[in-house]
């Protein structure tokens, strides 16, 4: 039995999903939900509480393996800027855990949980739902997206 985090990477808010693999295929959601750090903190205040909070989350659940968002392009220079300090820091903190981070960009992410690389967010949350039998999505968004990236990533592993 397989248990993978998938994160989808911020730093006001960072997505986590655990996905257990079952010996008869199907998949459970094991825990699902957001880091998030207050506003008037500094830029490294903030990076420190998600290495902090991911660090207990990764000590609480032991997860296999992990899989993390890859920025695939920005529109906003400074958001892109953001989000690749929130990946840097995760990658640390799960390298640091003995834990190889795979990574996926959100049109893999879409084309094997949807199976549509341009599938809409209401698709996609829609498949995590149906996929891991859940009475209604997964909220907030960003949690339902780490959901998927931990799907895709137990999907890809099994197959390979």
């Amino acid at each position: 039995m397989t248990l993978a985090l998938g994160i989808d990477p911020g730093t006001a808010t960072t997505g986590y999903g655990l996905v257990r693999l079952m010996p008869n295929g199907e998949l459970v959601a094991v825990s699902y939900g957001i880091i998030s750090t207050p506003k008037d903190e500094t830029p490294a205040a903030r990076l420190l509480m998600l290495f902090n909070d991911l660090n207990k989350l990764l000590k609480k659940y032991k997860p296999d393996t992990a899989a993390v968002e890859r920025l695939f392009f920005a529109r906003n220079v400074t958001n892109a800027l953001a989000v690749g300090q929130a990946r840097g820091v995760i990658m640390l903190c799960l390298q640091k855990a003995g834990i190889e981070p795979f990574e996926y960009t959100p049109n893999e992410v879409k084309q094997a949980v949807a199976g549509y690389g341009s599938a809409d967010k209401r698709q996609v949350q829609d498949m995590v739902r149906a996929l891991l039998l859940l009475e209604k999505i997964p909220k907030p968004d960003d949690a339902a997206d780490a959901l998927a990236i931990a799907i895709t990533h137990l999907n890809t592993k099994r197959y390979e």
